[in-house]
C-alpha cells in the first residue's frame, strides 16, 4: 500500500495546508498590528507573528522538498525508498504539531524565525538527513547531471549544515557572547534563505526543461554559471547581514562585494524577459509558465531592492526596518512561492485540465496576488523608509507619533495583505480540492 502512494504530491498537500493555516495566522497578526487590542488575552501579537513566520517558512521548505521528490520521480519512476520517505514526512508532522501547540502555550526558546523550542529541531534535522540520503541514493545512479540535480544536492548538503549551526547558540560559549551569537544567527538566516533558494532555483530550471520538452535549460553554460554564482552567494553573501555588528571589516567587504556581483542575476533577468516576451501568447494560459515569467518579475524587483540594501550607507537606514520585511515578503511570495505554485501547477495537472487552459477563477486569483502583493510590498518599502530616516536623523519626534504616522501605509499593506492572502488561499484550495477529489474517484473506481 505504501508504494502506491505519490510521496511528492503527498509532500504538496502538507505544503500547501501549513500555507494556509500559515495565512490564517498572518490575517490575525496584521490586524492585530493595527488593533492591539485583538486576541491580547489570548494568543497576541508575540504568539501570530511566530505562527505565521514558521508555518510560511515551512511551506517553502517543504514544498522545495516536495519539488525534489517530484523531480526526481520522474527522472526515475522508483526514485526514494517509500519508507524513508514516509518516514521523513511523519518526522515533519511530528515536529510542526509540536511547535504549532508550543506558540499556542507560549512555549519560547529559539531564535529569530525558528523561535520554537530547539527541542523540535531533531526531528526536522533527522528528517532531512533521510532526505539526503534518499537523493543521494537516487542521484548517483544518474550519469551527466543536468544543472537543477547539481542545484538540489548543494541546497539540501548546504541547508543541513547550516540548519545544525543554528543552534550553537545551545552552547554556552556561543550564547553568553552577544556579538558573537547575533553574528551566527543572522548569518544563518541569510544562508539557510540560500539553500532553499538553490533547490527551488534548481526546481525552475527543471520546469522550464519540462514546458519546452528539452534540456537546453539544464545543459546550458548560463546555468551553470548561475549555478556556481548562486553556491558562491550561498557561502558568502551573509556578510551584508551583519554590517550593524562590531565584526571584522574584510567579513562586510566581502559580504558588500558578492552581493555586488547579483548584478549579474539582475541583467540575466533583463535580457530572459525580453527573450521570453515573444513566447507569452503561445505559453500564457499554462499556469506554470505563467507562475515562473510572476517569479521572473519579482526577481527583477527583489534583487534590485537587495543590492540596494547592501550598500552599507543606504543599510544604515533600511536594517530593521519595514523594509527588511517587504524584501523577506517579497522574495518569500514573489519568488519562491510563484516557482513551488508553478511546480504544484505542473505536478498536479492531472487532475484537472482546467491546469492547462484558460480559466476565469484562477485568472482572477493569479491577478490578486501580483496586484496586491506590490501594494503590500511598495507600503512596506514607504514605512520603512521613513521610520529608517526617524532613526539615523535623531528626530524630536517622539516613537509614538512617529508610529502613528505611518499608520496609514500599516493599513495599505494590511488590506492589501488581506486580498493577497484571499487569493493565495483560492489557489490552496483550487489545488487540494482537485487533488482530493481524484484520490476518492481512484478509490471509487
Amino acid at each position: 500500500m505504501i508504494k502506491q502512494i505519490n510521496f511528492g504530491k503527498l509532500f504538496f498537500a502538507f505544503a500547501l495546508l501549513l500555507l494556509l493555516a500559515g495565512i490564517v495566522f498572518g490575517l490575525l497578526a496584521s490586524y492585530v498590528y493595527i488593533n492591539p487590542k485583538f486576541l491580547k488575552d489570548s494568543l497576541g501579537f508575540s504568539a501570530l507573528r511566530p505562527l505565521h513566520v514558521s508555518l510560511v517558512v515551512f511551506w517553502i521548505i517543504l514544498g522545495a522538498t516536495a519539488s525534489v521528490i517530484s523531480g526526481m520521480q520522474l527522472i526515475n519512476p522508483n526514485a526514494f525508498s517509500s519508507k524513508t520517505v514516509a518516514l521523513q514526512l511523519a518526522l515533519w508532522m511530528i515536529a510542526i504539531i509540536g511547535i504549532v501547540i508550543g506558540y499556542f502555550n507560549q512555549e519560547f526558546g529559539g531564535r529569530e524565525y525558528w523561535e520554537f523550542n530547539p527541542i523540535w529541531a531533531l526531528p526536522i534535522a533527522i528528517s532531512w538527513l533521510l532526505f539526503l540520503y534518499n537523493f543521494l541514493k537516487t542521484a548517483l545512479k544518474i550519469k551527466n547531471w543536468p544543472v537543477y540535480i547539481w542545484m538540489w544536492m548543494t541546497g539540501i548538503i548546504f541547508f543541513l549544515f547550516t540548519f545544525i549551526e543554528n543552534y550553537l547558540w545551545i552552547f554556552p560559549y556561543f550564547r553568553e557572547n552577544f556579538i558573537t551569537d547575533m553574528t551566527i544567527q543572522w548569518k544563518v538566516n541569510g544562508s539557510l534563505v540560500g539553500s532553499w533558494n538553490q533547490i527551488i532555483y534548481g526546481t525552475a530550471f527543471f520546469l522550464m526543461d519540462r514546458i519546452s520538452g528539452n534540456n537546453k535549460v539544464g545543459y546550458s553554460k548560463l546555468s551553470f554559471a548561475m549555478f556556481f554564482l548562486g553556491l558562491f552567494n550561498l557561502m558568502f553573501n551573509w556578510g551584508h547581514h551583519i554590517y550593524t555588528l562590531p565584526t571584522e571589516y574584510y567579513i562586510r567587504y566581502i559580504g558588500y562585494v558578492v552581493s555586488m556581483t547579483e548584478w549579474i542575476f539582475f541583467i540575466r533577468i533583463v535580457y530572459s524577459w525580453r527573450s521570453t516576451l515573444n513566447d507569452i501568447n503561445s505559453n500564457y494560459n499554462y499556469y506554470p509558465y505563467r507562475f515562473i515569467m510572476a517569479s521572473d518579475f519579482w526577481v527583477f524587483l527583489n534583487m534590485g531592492q537587495a543590492i540596494l540594501m547592501s550598500i552599507p550607507a543606504i543599510n544604515i537606514y533600511t536594517h530593521g526596518t519595514h523594509v527588511t520585511v517587504a524584501h523577506a515578503m517579497g522574495t518569500t511570495i514573489g519568488i519562491n512561492t510563484m516557482i513551488l505554485f508553478a511546480a504544484c501547477f505542473t505536478y498536479f495537472s492531472k487532475h484537472s485540465k482546467t491546469y492547462g487552459k484558460s480559466n476565469k477563477r484562477l485568472n482572477i486569483a493569479f491577478w490578486i496576488v501580483q496586484i496586491s502583493l506590490l501594494i503590500f510590498w511598495i507600503s512596506l518599502n514607504i514605512a520603512g523608509i521613513k521610520k529608517g530616516i526617524w532613526q539615523v536623523t535623531n528626530s524630536t519626534i517622539s516613537h509614538h507619533d512617529m508610529m502613528k504616522s505611518l499608520m496609514p501605509w500599516f493599513q495599505t499593506f494590511t488590506y492589501s495583505g488581506v486580498l493577497l492572502m484571499i487569493s493565495l488561499a483560492f489557489l490552496c484550495i483550487t489545488i487540494l480540492y482537485h487533488y482530493v477529489k481524484s484520490i476518492v474517484s481512484q478509490k471509487a473506481n
